[in-house]
């Protein structure tokens, strides 16, 4: 495990060093979860955060409007710790709904729902099938000499990429550029210049992104989020425009990215649970991406919060502005939330309620979308190809290098026996 117990610990409080290459999400979890309900973590670059590794006090906490989202109340910021080159700086360091609280995230949320609805995404179904079903048809050309393909780069990626940027109005020529960008957003191993460069060409390439929307407005959303700024240019500025759309196309891949692989692998390494899933109907496809929610969350670590007072969570103080990481690997397989079976995937489990999309105010807005696509995406995927099996050994998958996605980097698979 290359999750390390710190030499020291500050007030009795162990403290952990993340790694950022995401090893081992689950051993890293489990070993939080050991040390208790709240503890201090490094972070690359030696900065240093707590991790809240119970249900219960997550679910509370998030939910609290003592705790705020904006990362300019977290006190490494002001003191000048936190440079542009800092690895997880483009998880931290934006200006959109995830990162600001009260009248200000009600205002930017309000936007983005007044155009993205529950109808819009049920709208969706037909054009979700049909990628799914393309992608399908194409995997066998994808396989290597010895008939193995990366159901990760040829599926399960491409999935919720195209739709999101088909529903964002991101052109073809783009794409290819945007999907490399937005995964550096979530790794955690790049270097400082690598990470400064991939900002700056993020922003530029959103920029042109919402240009070419501008000059040829469609029905895609960043023209509806262009049309209410162009309405009331108090409602939206430039930067938070750009920001808006850089968290949608970010957290609109990633996420379902992560599940529909998580999803896949958890089903070829229990084959009793799949074998469930396959006698059963629609419903118990959508337990299938629950129980994957919260036993294999798509992220792994979620961060901060900032409390706007001194704090005490599980007799443990937390100063104003210090940072506290939502561990949603952590707290998906919290025995007290989740009994003693919590560390297996059962797709027949009752009690499930997790935090992979968070929850409270800030609960995740591309939720039901993410729902749809791994719901249509998974089910698909054995139907095509029944005798579908791993083509490695699942000890020998390498991990997304990060500290915020959970994942593998790839998922070899033999579509044939």
């Amino acid at each position: 495990m290359t999750t390390q117990e710190a030499a020291s610990s500050e007030a009795g409080i162990p403290v952990v060093t993340l790694d950022p290459h995401g090893g081992d999400h689950h051993g890293e979890a489990a070993r939080l979860r050991e040390l208790g309900p709240v503890v201090r973590i490094k972070l690359p670059g030696d900065v240093m955060a707590w991790s809240v590794t119970d249900h219960a006090l997550l679910n509370d906490m998030i939910a609290d409007p003592r705790f705020s989202k904006d990362w300019r109340n977290w006190n490494a910021v002001l003191r000048g710790e936190i440079s542009d080159g800092w690895p997880l700086i483009g998880m931290v360091k934006v200006t959109n709904m995830v990162t600001s609280d009260g009248q200000e995230h009600r205002r930017l949320r309000k936007l983005v729902t007044q155009t993205f609805t529950p109808r819009r995404v049920q709208e969706l179904r037909p054009r979700i099938e049909q990628i799914v079903g393309e992608l399908l048809d194409a995997l066998p050309s994808h396989a290597d000499a010895d008939g193995n393909v990366d159901l990760r780069r040829h599926f399960a990626h491409p999935v919720p990429m195209r739709v999101i940027c088909e529903l964002f109005g991101v052109p073809e020529h783009e794409r290819p550029r945007l999907k490399e960008l937005m995964d550096n957003i979530f790794r955690s191993d790049l270097g400082p210049e690598e990470v400064t460069a991939s900002q700056i060409e993020q922003y530029q390439l959103l920029a042109r992104v919402v240009d070419n929307c501008r000059r040829n407005p469609g029905a895609d959303l960043t023209s509806a989020l262009i049309a209410a700024r162009d309405e009331d240019p108090d409602s939206l500025s430039e930067e938070e425009l750009v920001g808006t759309l850089l968290l949608m196309l970010s957290a609109g891949q990633e996420t379902t990215l992560s599940l529909i692989t998580n999803a896949v692998r958890a089903l070829l390494t229990h084959p009793d649970q799949h074998a469930l899933a396959e006698r059963g109907d629609e419903a118990v496809w959508a337990d299938v991406v629950e129980e994957t929610l919260r036993w294999d969350a798509p992220i792994g670590n979620f961060p901060f919060r900032y409390p706007l007072e001194d704090v005490e969570i599980a007799g443990v103080r937390i100063a104003k502005g210090e940072a506290i990481m939502a561990p949603y690997s952590a707290v998906g397989r919290d025995r007290a939330q989740h009994g003693e079976s919590a560390d297996e995937f059962d797709i027949t489990r009752e009690q499930r309620k997790h935090l992979a999309f968070s929850h409270g105010p800030h609960f995740c807005l591309g939720a039901p979308l993410a729902r749809l696509e791994a719901a249509l995406a998974i089910p698909a995927v054995f139907k095509r190809y029944p005798e579908l099996t791993l083509a490695v050994d699942p000890a020998d998958l390498t991990p997304v290098p990060s500290l915020f996605s959970n994942s593998s980097a790839t998922l070899p698979v033999r579509l044939e026996a």
